[in-house]
């Protein structure tokens, strides 16, 4: 169940995400707010100490001013992912650019690091892209993994921080969108098979040569779910 300062802090971050509090504006007193949500000034305090961590106000003892969410931290995506029937593709389309930027450049360090074992189960990783006929759940699965497996062979915690925390904040947003998603099984494993040669000869201008086309592969076919989905729901597909 969720607590009664979560309630109040969502509620705020989506009266601040939709506008209805402006850059710099003060945000309610703490009296307000705790009559609004017929709640005590404690949950009020709690759900105010959110919005500060999340980097959208900054609560000073007169009271609590919106911030930019151009200043805010990584978790604020969530926020803005869920505001509609479906997230917003630009949105999702630009996480997604910079998680393959992540995942690309952990993938060339993979090859510097990593031990011929670690070789071998990432190879043992895409042989199922390859190889196997995967529906999407199992496609999706398969390319997770492998990633995960790149981005810990990199040895590079900060990227895998930063590529951890986007795929966590968009993940719950796009439950929506997956039962659009058509593979093109053909093209991944191609592209799949570039991969496997690129690690059998730890050739890193072959790995980011594949892993681009790997990756703006998957890219355009979340953006063709997108379409199918949002005209699925037609006039809902932006309804809050």
């Amino acid at each position: 169940m969720t607590s009664k300062h979560d309630q109040i802090a969502g509620s705020l971050i989506q009266d601040i995400l939709s506008g209805r509090y402006r850059e710099t504006e003060r945000l309610p007193s703490e009296r307000d707010l705790a009559i609004r949500f017929d709640a005590n000034r404690g949950a009020v305090r709690e759900a105010m100490k959110k919005l500060e961590q999340i980097g959208l106000a900054e609560v000073q003892p007169g009271g609590a001013r919106v911030k930019s969410k151009e200043e805010a931290s990584l978790d604020v995506l969530g926020h803005l992912l869920a505001q509609g029937r479906l997230p917003d593709p630009g949105l999702v389309d630009q996480i997604m650019m910079v998680v393959n930027v992540l995942i690309s450049a952990a993938a060339e360090q993979a090859l510097e690091r990593a031990s011929d074992d670690e070789i071998v189960h990432m190879r043992d990783l895409v042989r199922p892209l390859v190889e196997d006929d995967l529906n999407q759940e199992q496609h999706t699965l398969a390319r997770f993994e492998l990633m995960q497996a790149m981005m810990l062979a990199s040895g590079n915690l900060p990227l895998r921080l930063i590529a951890h925390t986007l795929f966590d904040q968009m993940s719950p947003s796009m439950a929506s969108v997956h039962p659009h998603v058509v593979i093109d099984g053909d093209t991944y494993r191609d592209f799949a098979s570039q991969l496997d040669r690129a690690l059998i000869q730890r050739d890193k201008a072959a790995m980011r040569a594949a892993f681009a086309d790997f990756s703006n592969l998957h890219r355009e076919t979340l953006m063709r779910a997108f379409k199918v989905a949002c005209a699925a729901l037609g006039p809902e597909a932006k309804t809050q």
